[in-house]
């Protein structure tokens, strides 16, 4: 590590948020996780995070979702400073400050999202020379979506979605999220999940050769047809408004739609990115979506940004 003379005064990370093309749950493991097969794509919604060296540890946010996000020491960015600073032997603490434009609790790992970019700021911050594969490792303990959130772009997620292998793509797809103004809660949805399904036997999940051919060739009529996720009819249940808001995308002319992750963010995939306005438009005029959002896809992950932050 370099001498705290040369230490940079704060460091700012963008990070993007994310939507599962494809998930597929397996049974429940031997340590309470699903095993899972997914396709995650980086989406073109992003958190900031900066860090900067401190008396104590402390964070503070801002942006429309601020006040959903805990400021206390269960903050995941708090808790990955600290994973990495235990990890490089550094002593002093930081405060993190966090602009939240990812919606909370809505299946887009916006909470994975500010652990990935925790570590990369922090990392950056006091110069500890981590190779790229101790970064992940460390990724990896923190979520099973932070590894995805530092790599970006699109890749398959298996074991419990923390291990990643590239996917061959081509193309930039656009997105219209319709945003819930209710959280669904993770273990709830895993919850209900195994309660739809019973006691009937469930197969080692895989990728569907659907998606991936559709991802190979950029086709993303045929990525809206082939997705797909072994969540939503559980996110449905818990939230039945959401089916409305699958029919009136895809009656407004949506490619396909999807609940993203375990939801209850709706993902609507388009055409073009003026079929992305118009989708926009329409969802809020018939009333079925408080919250839109667009983004194009796929963009890259955690990245360091040079000049002051937003925050």
């Amino acid at each position: 590590m370099t001498s705290a003379a040369t230490l940079p005064r704060s460091v700012t990370v963008r990070v993007p948020a994310k939507v599962n093309l494809e998930l597929r749950v397996g049974p429940r493991r031997a340590d309470g996780f699903h095993a899972l097969s997914t396709i995650y794509m980086a989406v073109g919604l992003f958190d900031e995070v900066t860090v900067a060296p401190s008396a104590e540890w402390e964070v503070t946010i801002s942006g429309p979702y601020a006040e959903q996000v805990p400021t206390d020491a269960t903050n995941l960015a708090v808790v990955a400073a600290r994973t990495l600073a235990e990890e490089v032997g550094v002593h002093e603490p930081v405060s993190l400050r966090i602009h939240k434009e990812i919606p909370v609790a809505g299946g887009m790992a916006g909470g994975s999202a500010d652990a990935a970019a925790a570590l990369v700021a922090c990392d950056h911050l006091w110069s500890s020379g981590m190779a790229r594969e101790e970064l992940v490792q460390l990724a990896a303990g923190l979520g099973s979506d932070v590894p995805f959130a530092l790599s970006g772009g699109i890749a398959m997620g298996s074991g419990r979605g923390e291990a990643l292998a590239p996917v061959l793509a081509r193309g930039t797809f656009h997105w219209v999220f319709a945003v819930s103004q209710t959280g669904l809660s993770t273990p709830a949805v895993y919850a209900e999940c195994d309660r739809l399904r019973s006691n009937a036997p469930i197969a080692a999940p895989e990728p569907s050769s659907q998606m991936m051919t559709a991802l190979r060739s950029g086709d993303a009529e045929a990525v809206g047809r082939a997705l797909s996720n072994d969540l939503q009819d559980a996110a449905v249940s818990l939230q039945p408004g959401l089916r409305d808001v699958l029919d009136a995308g895809l009656e407004f002319g949506a490619l396909g739609g999807i609940v993203s992750g375990s939801g209850p963010t709706v993902a609507f995939l388009t055409a073009s990115p003026e079929m992305a306005l118009d989708l926009c438009v329409s969802l809020t005029a018939s009333g079925v979506a408080g919250e839109v959002r667009r983004a194009k896809a796929p963009v890259h992950g955690a990245q360091v940004i040079p000049g002051p932050s937003r925050v």
